[in-house]
């Protein structure tokens, strides 16, 4: 097979339910008509030649024996062996570029860790990669030792070389070696979804994305074999739900459930509970300010009084947004729009900006400039109620997807969502009930569906069914919780912990001294506690075995992460013999002239005397009282033995 050969689909792929047929059926449609007439003729012609959604733009079997023309061995050893292409990495990261560049992309592939030098080495599919493989560039990583806290990783090789890992998450099982596994990463600009085995493991929507970077293949510490190597363009509706993906989880008005509405609290409660994006709704304050507020008026989630058109920027700040919710919340503000913006751009997420109340075509532009200012026209989607501000959004930002709410059914939705040019059509969840069919001809016209505002896990379940993209929900946690239990994503696996050393069942003679080893997955190291015999010790410590009592020590793990705690114990033995009576006698530190005459003892098997002769010793000075207290109980449990025998 031929690299960067173009093939157009007969028809869109089958799926896991009828909401799936057609997923891929939004070439023109998503593309859009209308892009191509506000193009002047030599562009329209570039339009022809330019990969149209659903075009496979990579396919490669490696069945030639050899690696495809213009894919590049940057560095590292690259060959084809077998009808599979070989990459070895003995140390360090080694790549291989290939491809154009592409906004929106499906980069999938079958691979196999042949060999590796520990299972935290990695091989990764390179997303924005240079020719050249300079950096910076951005992978998505899968580690042999795939169910460890960061199997999988979306990360950046940043210009200065180092590693920026944005998003981790556990496979369900490990890759290992030996094993086939098929990989699948989504992209649509700065967003992407990592599949393993035709199952998501995450999403991010922090890729920086270049002008020009094309693909890769990466390995690091491994021998990784790949085939089926297969690059899809995709339309530019990332809403869309992929095969194998979850609900889209939105906050509605952030974690409103669990913190007062339309603050940064609520937004911050919603990033930790997993929600995909941030719903918040806007208004203008009297002085043009863009503030969260959902309702007309500030009373019932302030303390404050009047309609929020009326009130100025200076007033609205001063307002408690959060005492009504909870005295936890006192204090809390109501957020301008690019307090909200600045903190998901640098703290992560994307905002669904419901446009609340706007009279004129002016009052969206300011809302608009902030989005600009912000630096986040990638980040935000805009719905309204009102077809006017959508079309003023439209006229204003065009780059922005539109979604529009309704509370009834249009007779004809994909009609409106062609005279909208919307993203999505976002129906309420009993308007959506009345004709659920509307989800398949909504996706056959490359149009996403977000169904509003939806709390409970029956109703999550019956959306689910009728193949929806996206639910806008109050509790954004418990529907990412709900999403796990349905098996679509990883299960948050728990945290485990192995002693390694002293080996559990170990028995360790007076000179020996091991270091104390642990090993922990899925656990958080700020968390983990270690002791030996109740005592606080640390990985890395060593036991002195000539400062052990004889008999059984017990070292105990207890370890905490995502999936919960988990203690593990495992114990040793000192062994008390003649030899190390004799080595505890010699490093105790007493004086010459005890030391001497507890040997004479030992050497005549007289124990029962060593242990009063060592601890008369520690009275007057002459040994130091622990070293005493070691060396007596030695003696009396050989005595002990000698006198059972």
């Amino acid at each position: 097979m031929t690299s960067s050969t173009m093939e157009t689909p007969a028809g869109p792929p089958s799926g896991r339910s009828r909401s799936a047929r057609g997923r891929l059926a939004t070439a023109l449609a998503a593309a859009g008509s209308l892009a191509l007439l506000s193009l002047a003729p030599a562009a329209a012609h570039a339009e022809d030649t330019a990969p149209r959604p659903g075009d496979v733009v990579v396919s490669e079997d490696f069945d030639s024996g050899g690696i495809p023309a213009n894919w590049r061995a940057v560095d590292g050893d690259w060959q084809v062996k077998d009808g599979r292409l070989v990459g070895r990495a003995a140390s360090g990261t080694k790549k291989l570029t290939f491809g154009p560049h592409l906004a929106d992309y499906r980069f999938e592939a079958t691979a196999r860790f042949e060999s590796v030098a520990e299972a935290t080495r990695w091989f990764a599919l390179g997303l924005d990669v240079p020719a050249s493989g300079a950096a910076p560039w951005w992978i998505a990583t899968l580690r042999s030792g795939s169910t460890a806290a960061n199997g999988v990783e979306f990360a950046q090789l940043t210009r200065a070389g180092s590693w920026n890992v944005t998003d981790t998450a556990a496979a369900p099982r490990a890759a290992a070696t030996g094993r086939d596994v098929k990989v699948r990463v989504e992209v649509h600009g700065h967003r992407a979804t990592w599949f393993l085995d035709g199952r998501q493991l995450m999403r991010t929507s922090r890729l920086q994305r270049s002008a020009d970077g094309g693909l890769a293949l990466v390995v690091n510490g491994a021998e990784v074999s790949f085939d089926d190597v297969r690059v899809t363009a995709l339309a530019p509706n990332g809403h869309l739900r992929p095969e194998g993906a979850p609900l889209t989880v939105i906050a509605h008005r952030g974690a409103s459930s669990a913190a007062p509405e339309n603050t940064m609290d609520a937004q911050e409660v919603a990033r930790r509970g997993g929600a995909d994006l941030i719903e918040n709704d806007v208004q203008l304050s009297a002085d043009g300010v863009p503030y969260l507020m959902h309702d007309n008026t500030v009373d019932r989630t302030t303390d404050g009084t009047g309609d929020i058109t009326t009130l100025t920027s200076a007033r609205i700040d001063r307002l408690d947004a959060g005492s009504w919710f909870a005295p936890a919340f006192a204090g809390a503000r109501v957020p301008t729009l690019r307090e909200q913006l600045a903190d998901l751009r640098t703290r992560g997420g994307d905002l669904l900006l419901e446009v609340k109340r706007a009279d004129s075509r002016a009052q969206v532009a300011a809302m608009l400039d902030v989005v600009r200012a912000e630096r986040m026209t990638d980040r935000v989607f805009v719905q309204s109620f009102s077809r006017d501000h959508l079309r003023w959004v439209r006229e204003l930002a065009p780059e922005l997807p539109l979604g529009l709410l309704v509370g009834t059914l249009d007779a004809d939705p994909v009609a409106v969502a062609k005279e909208l040019n919307l993203t999505s059509y976002n129906p309420s969840g009993a308007a959506l009930e009345t004709r659920p069919e509307v989800v398949d001809a909504l996706h056959a016209a490359g149009v996403a569906t977000m169904v509003w505002t939806v709390d409970s896990a029956d109703r999550w379940k019956t959306y689910d069914g009728y193949g929806v993209d996206a639910v806008i929900t109050n509790r954004p946690a418990e529907l990412s919780g709900w999403n796990q239990a349905q098996g679509r994503q990883a299960p948050v696996p728990a945290p485990a912990a192995t002693v390694a050393s002293p080996a559990d069942g170990a028995v360790l003679d007076r000179a020996q001294r091991p270091v104390l080893a642990v090993g922990t997955e899925h656990a958080d190291a700020s968390r983990t506690e270690i002791t030996v015999d109740g005592a606080r010790r640390a990985a890395g410590d060593t036991l002195d075995a000539a400062k052990l009592t004889a008999g059984r020590h017990t070292v105990r793990v207890a370890v905490t992460g995502a999936g919960g705690t988990t203690a593990t114990t495992s114990t040793f033995t000192v062994r008390a013999d003649p030899a190390g009576l004799g080595h505890l006698v010699l490093a105790s530190g007493g004086q010459p002239r005890t030391v001497a005459g507890l040997l004479d003892r030992l050497a005549r098997g007289a124990y029962g005397k060593l242990a009063a002769e060592a601890e008369k010793a520690a009275r007057h000075g002459d040994l130091p009282a622990g070293a005493a207290r070691l060396i007596a109980a030695d003696a009396r449990w050989l005595q002990a033995a000698a006198d059972h025998r």
